[in-house]
């Protein structure tokens, strides 16, 4: 609403006459009715006595909406706080998948190279040169079930194979490979 029809308005809230609005604010009849016709507008004092007298806000008198305008200004800070909030609360829960997608790689590291570690200290070879009748065999053995033997028939692969060699323990693999050969006439080194 303007200015003049607030005036209009109040007045009539208040149950006062032209006459006794003008003596509250030191003006006459005839200007309260000039304002209330839109023929003329009060100076700035006279709206701070008018404001006083209706008890409202020079703005609220004036028809400024300063009460929507501070309403929606509140409800955009709500808006823009709940944003920020959801904004915050993402970026949280990233932060926290990156922190355990970082423990857990961290562990995967760790426990793969334990285990390598692990595999590389348990695992043994035997490497031989072993002779027999002038001829010579490189044989290899690992207690991971390897075995090789160059220069080898098939019948002493599978003796050596089946009958001399103890995958669980090198050591007495090792010396039975020995014996095996020493038995016919050969030796290893």
């Amino acid at each position: 609403m303007e200015l003049h029809e607030n005036i209009l308005k109040y007045r009539k809230e208040k149950g006062y006459s032209q006459e006794q609005l003008g003596g509250f604010v030191n003006v006459t009849r005839q200007t309260i009715s000039n304002w209330e016709l839109k023929e003329t507008a009060p100076n700035p004092e006279q709206l701070k006595q008018l404001s006083k007298v209706f008890g409202v806000s020079v703005d609220e008198l004036l028809g400024n909406d300063i009460q929507h305008i501070l309403e929606e200004k509140v409800s955009n800070t709500e808006k823009l706080a709940g944003m920020i909030i959801k904004i915050l609360k993402v970026m949280g829960i990233l932060f926290a998948l990156f922190i355990i997608l970082t423990i857990v790689l961290i562990l995967v590291v760790f426990v793969r190279k334990a285990d390598v570690e692990t595999y590389d200290s348990v695992i043994q070879n035997v490497e031989m040169q072993c002779s027999l009748s002038d001829e010579e065999y490189l044989i290899n053995v690992g207690n991971d079930g390897y075995f090789n033997c160059s220069n080898c028939s098939i019948e002493l692969q599978k003796q050596l194979y089946d009958e001399v060699i103890d995958f669980a323990d090198m050591e007495k693999s090792e010396e039975n490979i020995k014996q095996y050969f020493e038995k016919q006439k050969g030796n290893c080194k």
